[in-house]
């Protein structure tokens, strides 16, 4: 943030504020000083490690990798445009810092908060971490009396002119960030564009990241656990505060992952629905996933949100009687990065014809999952789910049943 490599880039207002603080030792920007528990406790996997115990890293040691890898990458861009792109020390120094702040906004349980929780107690809400990134940007440096130009600061939030610097930590325009394919990219039109003979490696990238949403982060039993801690967070937003806590970046930082172990200490009774909800994950008492089933291409341009009162409305009469609240239907998104648009598209032109006919024609599943929050109610809510399916589109468009022995479960 400075243009000497002396400049201190978090300057406290007193020695003991320093002393409690955590730092990384840069070779350019020198001691980068942190709170000590900015992002530590914040996992990159939400929730994944309750069913994938080794995926487990937090938003700090990625803030640093990305920052780290957010200057090897302008550096090669340096290297061998430097004097085309007109690059100097200080867009270094920013695309570094775009890396390492670019997390701060980040709610706690990864993207759960912002996509499944605060819609439901926001209607209407288009609040992102990306947004709050820029506000807490704003508060680390008053916090902290950080002495930097006004315009400097800008361009590490958002860059209006060498967008291609932009792009290398966030890049949404072809969805390519800061750590894939490093050497060969090079800036055409201020835009980072790589050999078109790479593309089946460009396409390899998409694929694996849409396979991981697949079989880890949107595990069915994943998402169980989202929707569990969602609830929770539901019971206990009045009392804690936690949704309005994004208006006040003083207190938001303080909201992290840590949040389940603060309701479970909190005696009060009216916290008590929010830690038994917690206590069932803690116990694997999990709300049970009944089926899925993928909507069909031609559905999707015009596809409504299914609810629980659909899945309710469609069960025949027989001896359990569902209500909505016994019912969550979760709706999962996969894709390669740019919704239903091939992201090549952006990787070279007359993609179809010039690339490989082998690339999909269609590169979004939506998915559609039914669970029941007791297990005694699985057997009906699979019924309502199935019959549903056939009203809709006249066939059950699951692959396979639920199995009996989980229906007759108890």
């Amino acid at each position: 943030m400075g243009a000497s490599s002396t400049d201190e880039l978090l300057k406290s207002n007193s020695s003991q504020k320093e002393r409690y603080s955590k730092h990384v030792h840069d070779n350019v920007h020198g001691n980068i000083y942190l709170d000590p528990v900015l992002l530590r406790d914040l996992k990159q996997l939400g929730l994944s490690h309750l069913v994938y115990p080794g995926a487990v890293h937090s938003r700090f040691e990625h803030s640093l990798g990305v920052y780290w890898l957010a200057g090897t990458a302008v550096q090669t861009l340096k290297d061998y445009q430097g004097l085309e792109l007109d690059i100097d020390d200080i867009d270094i120094q920013t695309v570094k810092l775009a890396g390492l702040l670019h997390d701060v906004g980040h709610g706690p349980f990864s993207h759960m908060f912002e996509r499944e929780f605060l819609p439901r107690v926001l209607s209407g809400s288009n609040w992102t971490h990306e947004d709050m990134s820029l506000k807490m940007i704003d508060y680390i440096v008053d916090q902290h009396y950080i002495d930097i130009d006004s315009g400097r600061l800008n361009r590490v939030k958002s860059a209006k002119e060498k967008q291609f610097l932009y792009d290398i930590v966030a890049n949404g325009r072809n969805g390519i960030d800061v750590d894939k394919l490093m050497e060969t990219m090079r800036v055409m039109g201020d835009e980072i564009c790589y050999r078109a003979k790479d593309y089946l490696t460009v396409y390899k990238l998409f694929s694996a990241r849409a396979d991981l949403h697949r079989t880890v982060y949107t595990h069915a039993k994943v998402k169980a656990i989202e929707l569990m801690l969602v609830d929770a967070l539901l019971e206990a937003n009045e009392h804690l505060g936690i949704s309005s806590s994004i208006q006040q970046p003083a207190e938001f930082w303080k909201l992290d992952d840590t949040i389940i172990n603060a309701i479970l200490a909190d005696p009060r009774p009216e916290l008590k629905k929010a830690r038994d909800i917690i206590l069932r994950v803690r116990r694997r008492q999990l709300y049970q996933f009944c089926n899925e089933y993928s909507v069909p291409k031609a559905k999707q341009e015009h596809f409504k949100g299914i609810t629980a009162q659909d899945i309710v409305c469609s069960q025949k009469a027989g001896e359990v009687t569902l209500k909505e609240e016994d019912v969550i239907v979760s709706i999962v998104k996969i894709d390669l990065t740019r919704g239903k648009k091939n992201p090549l598209e952006r990787y070279v032109n007359d993609t179809e014809e010039r690339i490989s006919h082998l690339l999909p024609t269609f590169c979004q599943d939506m998915i559609v999952r039914v669970y029941a929050k007791e297990p005694h109610l699985v057997e009906a809510v699979s019924d309502a789910f199935e019959n549903f399916q056939m009203k809709t589109y006249g066939e059950k468009t699951q692959v396979h049943s639920t199995p009996e022995k989980k229906k007759r479960r108890r």
